[in-house]
């Protein structure tokens, strides 16, 4: 009994907090009081946009879902077709794979070593440099 007297207490304080009143002494307050007690109705189902569409019947979408279904079960047909593992010789495989890579154009900026990207990158600071002050004397 006590508990729900302690309960219903601490709920009742609460209550005021979600009506908070201005303060009359402020000089906004008239212009908050007005726009507080102008939006206080809002929003209204009637501000929401109405559907346009009507919605599929129950019909339609069991059969987006079935067709959806079988689309998944080819996919999944087709991916088990895949052969995921070589069968065949690695080092074939690799010879395979390396000329395909040798086979592709590389751009020259990116065939370049370690040593001229850095070298390309002292001569950048260097030109960036800020000359010399003037002698003013």
């Amino acid at each position: 009994m006590t508990a729900a007297t302690l309960l219903t207490g601490g709920l009742s304080a609460c209550a005021g907090l979600f009506d908070p009143a201005t303060d009359a002494t402020s000089p906004v307050a008239p212009r908050v009081q007005a726009l507080v007690d102008a939006h206080r109705e809002y929003p209204r189902w009637a501000d929401f946009p109405k559907v346009v569409e009507p919605l599929p019947a129950p019909v339609a979408i069991a059969a987006r879902v079935n067709t959806l279904r079988v689309t998944g079960g080819s996919l999944a047909g087709e991916v088990s077709r895949i052969d995921w593992q070589t069968a065949g010789d690695p080092e074939v495989f690799a010879d395979d794979v390396r000329a395909r890579v040798e086979a592709t154009p590389v751009a020259p900026v990116t065939a370049q070593t370690q040593a001229e990207m850095d070298e390309f990158v002292r001569r950048t600071r260097e030109r960036g440099r800020a000359p010399p002050p003037v002698d003013r004397r």
